[in-house]
């Protein structure tokens, strides 16, 4: 419990930084758009060989507020269903490791990579 609130005031010290939600388009499209769809609508060329659809990612706030750490998670690979079968490729090796900080909509301090914080970006951006 101290460790995750020593965690929790580390993050909360960190600076956020401006995401470039023009660069996560060039990386969606680049890594994400086969299955995702240009549109970010799930209707990507590959969606019809999935045994899996695609999520539809311009819906992922649909439910109220952008789901940033989950999004981050999945993308990265510390979500443990993703580690553990999902359809989805993990990603997170292949972005650059320059940490920085973004915030969720709730506040909270999620440390990423900054090409994947660029992405939710983009994500945020596309959401209808």
């Amino acid at each position: 419990m101290r460790v995750s609130s020593f965690l929790l005031a580390l993050l909360s010290a960190l600076p956020a930084t401006a995401q470039d939600a023009a660069r996560g388009a060039a990386t969606f499209q680049h890594h994400c758009a086969t299955c995702h769809g240009v549109a970010a609508d799930g209707a990507g060329p590959m969606a019809a060989v999935l045994t899996v659809p695609p999520t539809d990612l311009t819906r992922l706030a649909a439910g109220g507020a952008f789901p940033t750490i989950r999004v981050v998670m999945r993308i990265d690979g510390r979500d443990a269903l993703v580690a553990h079968g999902s359809p989805m490729p993990l990603f997170g090796q292949l972005y650059d490791r320059q940490d920085t900080t973004i915030l969720a909509p709730d506040g909270t301090p999620v440390l990423t990579s900054r090409d994947i914080a660029d992405l939710v970006a983009h994500l945020v951006a596309v959401q209808q």
